[in-house]
């Protein structure tokens, strides 16, 4: 769901409560991350290689960006100690400082300039040509995941670390709360830093943390 106010939030976890059965003293963890702007991509790793890298499309059927997704190098092309089968989501964006820079060179060379960083980051992994994937500078925060073998982790933020450890960017503003107050209080957070972040964001994203109670 969406949250526009803070009430909203409080409303978020006493809705997920009530659902859950879980009374008003229990404790109920969520993690609490940027929502980064940029486009959504999917990659399979079978074995611990990458074999297929996809966006997410319609949310059916995607693209499919393999060969450009290998050029970006916050990508592991191979894991070291993964499940057998291993679905990595997260979003490919461009940074405030590499899209001027971008920018400036497409007008030095005479080419269209881009309008945001979102519209370059998707127009670049979506290049035929994974040569100029290749020369533009696209990042990748890991956040999420689909089809694994086995479960990464017991809780969203040891699955986000699980993450990091296999070699995956992932963002350091991701922080565990304990209830709406404290989740509210990470929003202030990042809403302080949000200018001065370097990227693009446009919201906060909550998760319940122990992965059991999500299913």
């Amino acid at each position: 769901g969406n949250a526009f106010e803070d009430d909203d939030v409080r409303g978020f976890d006493q809705s997920i409560r009530k659902y859950l059965g879980l009374g008003a003293e229990a404790r109920l963890a969520y993690t609490s991350e940027p929502k980064i702007d940029g486009l959504s991509l999917s990659l399979r790793y079978e074995q611990g290689r990458l074999v297929q890298a996809a966006t997410r499309g319609d949310g059916a059927e995607g693209e499919n960006v393999t060969a450009n997704a290998r050029t970006i190098d916050d990508i592991p092309v191979q894991l070291k100690g993964a499940p057998e089968v291993l679905e990595v989501r997260g979003e490919v964006y461009m940074s405030h400082a590499d899209f001027a820079a971008l920018n400036q060179r497409q007008e030095q060379a005479g080419d269209k300039s881009f309008a945001n960083p979102r519209n370059a980051a998707a127009g670049s992994l979506r290049q035929l040509n994974a040569a100029i994937t290749r020369a533009r500078p696209l990042r990748f925060f890991a956040y999420a995941w689909g089809e694994h073998s086995e479960p990464l982790a017991e809780t969203q933020m040891a699955a986000i670390e699980r993450l990091a450890a296999l070699g995956f960017v992932t963002n350091p503003l991701t922080a565990l709360c304990d209830g709406p107050e404290q989740m509210l209080a990470h929003y202030a957070r990042i809403e302080a830093q949000r200018a001065t972040l370097g990227y693009d964001i446009d919201g906060v994203v909550y998760k319940v943390n122990e992965i059991a109670l999500q299913q």
